[in-house]
């Protein structure tokens, strides 16, 4: 009899653990099934070269980026968009993890809970909603620089544009991609997966800080005579802009006057904003997680003055800055960017509609007002209004340095107010030089195509 009640017990265990495995196996399953069947060694969905065979990505406008025949993956027939949009894309080795035939091949292949994977004969559509003309104008502007142009509409959080350099041809990947330092970073899309110095486009975040803070902000001057002393640190400016108020202090991008408000803000109050702005969080666009921004508060008086004007040790994500510079067009609060405007399966069957999703407040709304208000007062003072016809823009330019023996690296970074154009976005140009001048040149070029389109 005890040896009865003995096996039961274990019989009783093992079907626990039996009933525990399946519903493991089946969250997995549903979790996790579409990466199961995409996976590389599917020789059902990929070639022996390792290529998906099954699927088309589309731009916004329904071009074919990408689609596969004859069980060979094929791309765009122009070698100009190819590169503009091989960050988006991918390539066919692989090695861009973020580009949608890799990021993406589930949705590629058509896959779905009760049919699985439909196989090369019948992969699904995936739409992107991105707009090739844009990449291609993009990519033009940066005119050989490493560097990242995007733009998305802070409204429904539709990423239009998004362009990575260095990049390349995916259909004749160059001999010398991984010795040659032209080729350096390639893989990497900058706009998702890096952090850069940001330099003078901080300050827009410094500004919120003071306005909240400083009560007297609008009423005070600073003195600038080229240069502060702080501590141990001389804070060096642009140039020597003498006497000035808050507006005219953000418009010459006063080193000076940032630095002593930075200061007297602190650390703490800095630390705040900066979080507060998403600078230092990831975003999920489709499941592709950015890289964090970083920043260092355990600093001198002089390092923090270098801080709040973008330098020192700040670090940020050009995805994490556009999306904050959304938030402050649209009152303190911004749409989520994403990458996939829809998709079809093998029985071409739609997805269903996109909710958007917004962001935390990262700028309080009487914040983000008067700080769009200054940043017009920017384009209309310092940047040229004419260089933007036809738009409402809101900009901060920024130049940072990053090593001595280096050409700075230039950003332009801000937001329309157009009606019918709700676009934030970001420009940075490596080692380019002036932000205004380098970068703000490429924003130019790309919001002129998007706002006024092509010569007819």
């Amino acid at each position: 009899m005890k040896k009865i009640e003995n096996r039961a017990v274990v019989c009783f265990l093992l079907a626990l653990a039996l009933a525990a495995g399946m519903v493991f196996f089946l969250f997995r399953y549903l979790t996790q099934g579409g990466s199961w069947a995409s996976a590389a060694f599917n020789r059902h969905l990929y070639n022996s070269q390792g290529q998906l065979t099954a699927g088309t990505v589309l731009d916004r406008d329904g071009d074919v980026l990408s689609s596969a025949e004859n069980g060979e993956r094929t791309y765009y027939d122009s070698e100009a968009v190819r590169k503009a949009t091989l960050h988006a894309v991918g390539d066919l080795q692989g090695n861009i993890g973020v580009g949608a035939l890799n990021a993406f091949a589930d949705r590629m292949t058509g896959w779905n809970l009760l049919n699985g994977a439909f196989g090369a004969d019948r992969g699904g559509e995936l739409t992107l909603t991105l707009d090739a003309r844009y990449n291609y104008e993009a990519y033009q502007a940066l005119n050989g620089h490493a560097g990242t142009v995007a733009v998305y509409n802070y409204k429904t959080g539709e990423v239009l544009c998004m362009v990575s350099a260095p990049s390349y041809d995916p259909l004749n990947v160059p001999e010398d991609i991984e010795t040659n330092d032209r080729w350096k970073g390639a893989y990497v899309n900058r706009f998702l997966s890096s952090v850069f110095t940001p330099g003078s486009v901080y300050k827009t975040v410094t500004l919120a800080a003071a306005m909240e803070n400083l009560p007297d902000l609008e009423s005070r001057t600073w003195d600038c005579a080229g240069s502060v002393q702080i501590g141990e640190e001389t804070i060096i400016c642009s140039g020597v802009h003498g006497k000035q108020d808050i507006a005219a202090a953000f418009a010459n991008s006063c080193n000076a006057a940032f630095a002593d408000i930075a200061v007297e803000l602190g650390a703490e109050t800095l630390r705040k904003y900066t979080e507060q702005a998403g600078l230092t969080s990831a975003y999920r666009l489709d499941g592709l997680t950015t890289a964090k921004g970083s920043f260092d508060w355990n600093l001198t008086q002089g390092r923090l003055g270098w801080a709040g004007v973008g330098q020192d040790k700040d670090l940020v994500n050009p995805c994490a800055l556009m999306v904050y510079m959304g938030a402050v067009a649209n009152g303190g609060r911004a749409a989520e960017p994403y990458l996939i405007l829809k998709t079809k399966n093998g029985l071409g069957i739609p997805s269903l509609p996109r909710w958007t999703r917004k962001t935390g407040t990262l700028a309080g709304a009487g914040t983000a007002e008067k700080l769009a208000e200054l940043m017009a007062g920017n384009v209309e003072k310092t940047y040229g209004k004419s260089r933007f016809p036809n738009m409402d823009l809101c900009a901060k330019s920024g130049t940072a340095e990053v090593g001595e023996g280096l050409a700075p690296h230039a950003w332009f970074a801000g937001f329309l107010r157009n009606e019918d154009a709700p676009y934030a976005f970001v420009v940075l140009v490596e080692n380019g030089g002036g932000g205004s001048s380098v970068a703000g040149n490429v924003a130019a070029r790309v919001l002129d195509v998007m706002v006024n389109g092509y010569e007819k």
